[in-house]
């Protein structure tokens, strides 16, 4: 028998589901369904996206849980998301059916990312649940563990240790970020040997009010460390020995995590917005923006409250290979959105 499917934003909550707005008021919000999904277009072209009615189904008796993960997308094109839910990671494919759930063990995965070695692509996972970093292959199959780094000294019997985000270096080396603990990147090589812990706490140079994304950034020709220094609302760029090279854009909205395609940067900002950079790292282009602050950063603005190219809390993104957008939002229901670039 054929399984019904919903879209992944009418999911969880019922219509006429009670909820208090941020504002401070309460009430039953209905949600009128006799109304078509609607397409549309946001930022400023050439850097303009038309959003994907309904993108991202499941079928009616999961649920995909929390968004609080990343995304990443694969060479085939199969889009990779994490959740909090008790499946571990969902895989779409790019026209938003479910394809598959993987790693229902290292559910509650926060920051991630995709590396091709010898042929072979492999899922790289800061695991904030279990206090470790993960490398998956693309089914889910654990290939190798990182728990909290002893040799550093800073985590008593590994207390307080919260990886949010992960990288890695063209050698293979592996930087995790320590985003929701001592804002501390931990450097091991490409077998799980740590060589190096580097940042820290602070507003100076080279260090963080919470590293909570990070990316290998490979535009200038020479690799870089590009994190996402959130509360500082900045970005940063280190070596990969950890050295500071340079703050390359300030006044953010609490960036995330970043996705690279050719000389542009999406940011995705817990503020209610996505930021596009360019070449010389400054914002061309804003996606999703949203004027109703109350929502900004909001964990559980419901479905009902959700508008079609708004964003509430945007945490995890990804480009695909032709330059299409793919955003998670921090949600309790679960939001993701797929933008499809503009043809100017």
């Amino acid at each position: 028998m054929r399984k019904f499917l919903v879209p992944l934003s009418l999911c969880i909550l019922a219509a006429g589901q009670a909820w208090a707005h941020p504002d401070g008021t309460a009430g039953t919000v209905p949600r009128d369904d006799s109304k078509p999904a609607e397409k549309v277009t946001t930022g400023t072209a050439p850097h303009a996206f038309t959003t994907v009615p309904s993108w991202g189904s499941i079928p009616e008796q999961l649920s995909i849980g929390p968004t609080h993960g990343g995304v990443v997308v694969d060479k085939s094109g199969l889009i990779y998301v994490s959740s909090d839910g008790d499946k571990g990671i969902f895989v779409f494919s790019a026209d938003g059916k479910l394809v598959r759930t993987i790693a229902p063990e290292f559910a509650g995965i926060h920051g991630l990312c995709l590396r091709e070695e010898n042929g072979t692509e492999f899922i790289y996972a800061a695991h904030l649940r279990g206090a470790q970093a993960v490398k998956l292959t693309l089914d889910g199959k654990a290939v190798l563990t990182l728990p909290y780094p002893k040799e550093a000294n800073a985590y008593p019997e590994g207390k307080g240790y919260k990886p949010t985000g992960v990288a890695v270096a063209p050698n293979g080396d592996i930087f995790v970020a320590d985003g929701y603990g001592l804002s501390l990147i931990h450097k091991y090589d490409s077998t799980g040997k740590h060589l190096k812990t580097f940042a820290g706490k602070g507003k100076e140079d080279g260090k963080f009010q919470t590293c909570h994304g990070i990316a290998l950034d490979n535009r200038s020709g020479t690799p870089l460390l590009l994190v996402c220094d959130r509360e500082n609302r900045r970005l940063q760029h280190l070596d990969l020995e950890g050295n500071f090279v340079g703050v390359i854009t300030t006044g953010l909205r609490r960036p995330c995590a970043v996705s690279i395609h050719g000389e542009n940067v999406a940011v995705a900002e817990l503020e209610g917005r996505v930021a596009i950079l360019d070449g010389t790292n400054q914002v061309v282009s804003v996606l999703g923006d949203n004027p109703d602050q109350a929502q900004w950063a909001k964990f559980d603005v419901p479905p009902d409250w959700w508008k079609a190219g708004i964003f509430t809390a945007p945490h995890g993104l990804s480009y695909d290979a032709t330059g299409n957008l793919y955003v998670q939002d921090w949600n309790k229901t679960g939001r993701l959105t797929k933008l499809v670039k503009s043809t100017p």
